[in-house]
């Protein structure tokens, strides 16, 4: 699956991550939708921006998209590489969303 082929959203919060527009991926997220990031869990919108303002903004980096793919209704898998000024300098992550009409319910990055 192309990145083109992806949902809307899922495009959208890459975009919108690149752009660090904190509101703007707050906006992609259904009001009770979770957010699992270096193994804390993120629940409702006000945490998702909790996060989006503290651990997701503590370093510089940048996306490069490898790939993704459906893994069935509303459920998608992006790998990709993550490179910047955090220990190690790179990493390389799956971010598997859960998509519920235009938004996004549930976000796992993991390696």
């Amino acid at each position: 699956m192309k990145e083109a082929e992806l949902p809307e959203v899922v495009s959208r919060f890459f975009e919108r991550d690149a752009e660090r527009d904190i509101e703007g991926i707050v906006a992609l997220f259904t009001g009770d939708a979770t957010v699992t990031d270096e193994r804390a869990t993120h629940r409702g919108t006000d945490e998702i921006r909790a996060w989006q303002l503290g651990p997701a903004s503590k370093y510089e980096y940048r996306t490069e998209i490898k790939g993704g793919e459906a893994l069935g209704p509303g459920r998608y898998v992006v790998t990709g590489r993550l490179t910047g000024s955090f220990p190690g300098g790179s990493a390389d992550l799956r971010w598997d969303f859960a998509v519920e009409g235009d938004l996004i319910a549930r976000l796992v990055i993991a390696p």
